[in-house]
């Protein structure tokens, strides 16, 4: 019972201890179930790591994060020369008639981004690029805040399991006692088929937790993309959460949520400067041969183009990227504020739970457990029958099965 109340107040740092786990970059590599321990059993951290390195949904996370960075890396490459090959004045009249006076023109061209509209894509790329990171870290916490919620579930029903075992056992402890007095003439029939109806309530209630213990575990080795259990059961004996405390007034800063939010805003910044570029035209400088067939003279060519920017100054794309960029400065002061609010939250829980486990612990478990123990003492002495035991012992030992 002791451990149960632990694992309720570890639930309560699971999404604390996973913000701090796995704090490397994204991009995990996968996880062969016959690479992890299978002599030990599962523990709340390896079952956390394990779920930020293998589970499906972080490693296509990490995927995306790969393709936005090779985006960023093409975003930075200059433009291609053109080349092109030109003939003129041929198959015509008079003195073009034929091929005698064609003209033929090799010519390169570059065409060269003002306005510094290269070196302004691949930053918001590489912008961008840094949000799939940080997006990608939000996925890995959440999976890995799933994965301790389901640890800590699986083993709350553990205990209960070892606790619905544990009441059966004495059901048929308590049963033989029935049976002996019974036979002994100091109790009634009646009082045996009760308690051995007991017996088989507790004994099912036990099969109904070993079957939770089962579903709860399958449920976390799906978190990592497992069809079924390849992990030894936890021990039972606590989430290893134990002196842990939260503090409300701790800077949420390097929570990957806040990380994200502040990486889009950087992101729609960039994309504002990049569109503010594009009201710069693009140059486009060519240099080239021309070979007169007449003649056989050659000559060099250079020219010049210059789009005229009279219709489009990209001035309604650099107001729309102005929008979204207020639009991510604003989310991320939410973001911040609701994470505020959701520590000062978690830190209350913790506290009331923690509160509350030490009042069980230290008042109603040892008089609960002290009025068990002088019921059952009666009892075998005959000091009282099989329902004033069960009455002073406070309750019946499957009542007492579910209370716990």
């Amino acid at each position: 019972m002791k451990t149960m109340f632990r694992g309720l107040v570890a639930a309560l740092a699971v999404p604390a201890l996973a913000g701090l786990a796995n704090a490397d970059g994204c991009g995990p590599a996968p996880v062969r179930a016959d690479e992890i321990m299978q002599t030990a059993p599962l523990t709340l951290e390896a079952a956390i790591a394990r779920a930020g390195q293998a589970a499906p949904e972080v490693l296509r996370a990490a995927l995306g994060s790969k393709a936005a960075s090779a985006e960023a890396d093409q975003a930075g490459r200059w433009l291609n020369p053109a080349v092109s090959l030109e003939t003129e004045n041929f198959a015509g009249s008079g003195a073009l008639e034929g091929f005698d006076a064609y003209e033929t023109t090799l010519s390169f061209e570059q065409t060269f981004r003002l306005g510094g509209k290269r070196r302004l894509s691949e930053r918001a790329a590489r912008a961008e690029a840094a949000l799939a990171s940080a997006e990608c870290r939000v996925q890995r916490l959440e999976v890995q805040k799933l994965a301790g919620e389901l640890f800590l579930e699986l083993q709350a029903a553990i205990e209960m399991a070892e606790v619905a075992e544990a009441s059966a056992g004495l059901a048929e402890e308590f049963a033989r006692v029935v049976d002996r007095r019974v036979e002994a003439g100091a109790a009634a029939p009646p009082e045996l088929a009760r308690a051995k109806a007991d017996v088989a309530i507790l004994k099912a209630a036990a099969d109904t937790a070993r079957g939770e213990v089962e579903s709860r575990a399958i449920a976390l080795a799906a978190v990592w993309g497992e069809p079924e259990i390849d992990f030894r059961l936890p021990d039972g004996r606590g989430a290893g959460l134990e002196g842990r405390e939260l503090d409300a007034a701790s800077d949420p800063g390097r929570h990957p949520k806040l990380k994200a939010a502040e990486a889009g805003a950087d992101a729609r910044a960039a994309a504002t400067d990049r569109a503010r570029a594009g009201a710069w035209p693009d140059l486009t400088v060519s240099a080239g041969v021309r070979r007169f067939e007449d003649t056989g003279d050659r000559a060099f060519l250079a020219g010049v183009s210059l789009p005229l920017p009279l219709f489009d100054r990209n001035e309604d794309a650099t107001r729309a990227a102005r929008y979204r960029t207020e639009g991510a400065e604003l989310n991320t002061r939410a973001v911040k504020a609701r994470l505020r609010a959701e520590q000062a939250s978690l830190a209350a829980r913790a506290r009331a739970a923690t509160s509350r486990l030490r009042r069980l612990e230290g008042e109603a478990l040892p008089l609960a457990e002290e009025a068990y123990s002088a019921a059952a003492k009666g009892y075998r002495v005959g000091k009282f029958d099989l329902t004033a035991t069960l009455v002073n012992g406070g309750v019946k030992p499957d009542q007492r099965a579910a209370q716990k």
